[in-house]
């Protein structure tokens, strides 16, 4: 007879540990479902739920493992009605476990809000750590590594992401952007006016799955071969920080000639002060002499 709590290994039944309750937050694969802890396995048998952002995505990773345990539907719109009956859950002394559709949870998926509310109620919150896009692309980018900033989702409409982007033109540390295939080119495409074609890049796709690859180059480079590649899967773009430099005033007077054509002048200001990083005010002051002489 199977004990409801066991999980299966190459086909031979385990039994899962009990747990402490808390809240446990369970890294789970981003493709290859080999890519599990031994903990991770244990943790998702012997939980009294697992809250799932997609029960049916999760299913295919629990059924594969033999994990029965109850499935729960916890996502960015009904995260905040159900923490209080997880609260409660916590309080009667049960183990729940949250998982993301693949990954670590809460790095761009939901959880946040959970975790900080069971903190606040005085309850345990235990890692249990895994597969993560973010870290597996760095591992193989061939980018510096020492220092990185994780983006995240930038937003989908152009205006907005241009917004975004503008204030990590001079960050010296690798940028790390999460990205859908669709929108892909038209990411690439903002990055070429906010860092420059020539700043270098790598974009991962497909990470631990049958046709992962990974493309190396400038960001010019990368947007002409994503614009005429069939793009598919979930993608990682990684931009390498900017060089500190002297900046030939030559540069950024062209530049800022070309934004004005184009642009309101605060707004050219604002874009050439950020990229060529200069105080704004010796930007403004040129740009008003560029629209006297032209006046």
């Amino acid at each position: 007879m199977t004990n409801p709590k066991d999980f299966y290994l190459s086909g031979q039944a385990l039994a899962a540990p009990a747990l402490a309750p808390g809240l446990y937050i369970v890294a789970t694969p981003i493709g290859n479902l080999r890519d599990i802890t031994i903990r991770a396995l244990e943790t998702l048998a012997a939980a009294d739920m697992i809250l799932c952002e997609d029960t049916r995505q999760s299913a295919r990773l629990l059924t594969h493992y033999g994990i029965k345990t109850h499935r729960s539907a916890l996502h960015e719109h009904n995260e905040r009605e159900r923490m209080g009956n997880i609260v409660t859950r916590l309080g009667e002394g049960q183990a729940i476990a949250l998982i993301s559709d693949a990954g670590t949870p809460l790095l761009s998926d939901p959880g946040f809000p959970l975790v900080r509310a069971v903190r606040e109620a005085g309850f345990e919150v235990f890692a249990v750590p895994g597969a993560s896009a973010l870290l597996a692309a760095l591992t193989v980018a061939g980018l510096p590594t020492d220092r990185f900033s994780f983006i995240g989702f930038l937003p989908p409409k152009q205006g907005a992401r241009a917004n975004m982007l503008r204030p990590l033109a001079n960050n010296a540390e690798t940028l790390v952007f999460y990205e859908s295939p669709r929108r892909l080119a038209a990411t690439l495409e903002a990055m070429i006016k906010v860092f420059g074609p020539e700043r270098e890049a790598a974009v991962a796709l497909e990470l631990t799955k049958r046709f992962e690859r990974v493309e190396r180059g400038t960001l010019a480079e990368l947007h002409t071969f994503y614009t005429e590649d069939d793009t598919k899967g979930e993608a990682v773009i990684l931009v390498s920080g900017a060089v500190p430099g002297a900046v030939d005033s030559a540069d950024w007077e062209a530049a800022l000639a070309k934004a004005m054509e184009d642009q309101p002048l605060r707004a050219a200001v604002d874009e050439i002060s950020t990229l060529f990083s200069l105080k704004r005010k010796q930007v403004y002051d040129a740009a008003l002499a560029l629209r006297q002489t032209k006046g």
